[in-house]
This record gives structure tokens, sequence and C-alpha cells, in this order.
């Protein structure tokens, strides 16, 4: 009995959780997205998180489109930071 309970949540925590994938894949490619375009403001949009981008919004699977998106999301803020670094680069003598 305690097995079925187990394996009846079980079921339905992966059920729920794939679910929710393709509502959270939504909103990370949105924030993903604006993110990666103030960056690309800033003269600092990296090389492959506007590919990543485009490849989470064409890939079927949620789990791998949902990665990618997290991925582009981070190089976008990434990219940000890098540009806010380099504001003030030049030579130092």
């Amino acid at each position: 009995m305690k097995l079925k309970i187990l394996l009846s949540s079980l079921l339905l925590a992966v059920a729920t959780s794939t679910a929710h994938a393709g509502d959270d894949l939504a909103a990370v490619l949105k924030e993903a997205a604006a993110e990666n375009d103030k960056a690309k403001a800033a003269g600092f949009e990296w090389r492959d998180t506007g590919k990543m981008l485009k490849k989470a919004k064409d890939e079927k699977d949620a789990k791998k489109a949902l990665k990618l998106a997290k991925k582009a999301l981070q190089q976008a803020k990434l990219a940000q930071k890098q540009a806010e670094v380099e504001k003030d680069a030049g030579p130092r003598f």
C-alpha cells in the first residue's frame, strides 16, 4: 500500500513538473530575449546567445528548450555585467 501511494505521488509530481515546464519556458524565453536586447544595446551581445534563444524556440523537447533558454538568460546577464566592467576600460599608464 505504501509503495502504491509513493509511486502515485511520484507520478503526480513528474506530471505536474512537466506541465509547468511550458509555462516557465515562455517566461524564461521572454526574459532572456529582453536581457539580450539590453546587452545588445550596450554593445556587448555575446556570439551564441541569440543562437541559443532561436534554438530554444525551435526545440521540441520542453526540458532541452528550458535548459537552453536558461543558459541564454545567464549569458545575457553576464554580457551586461561585462559591459559595465568594460565601460571604463583603457590603458593604464
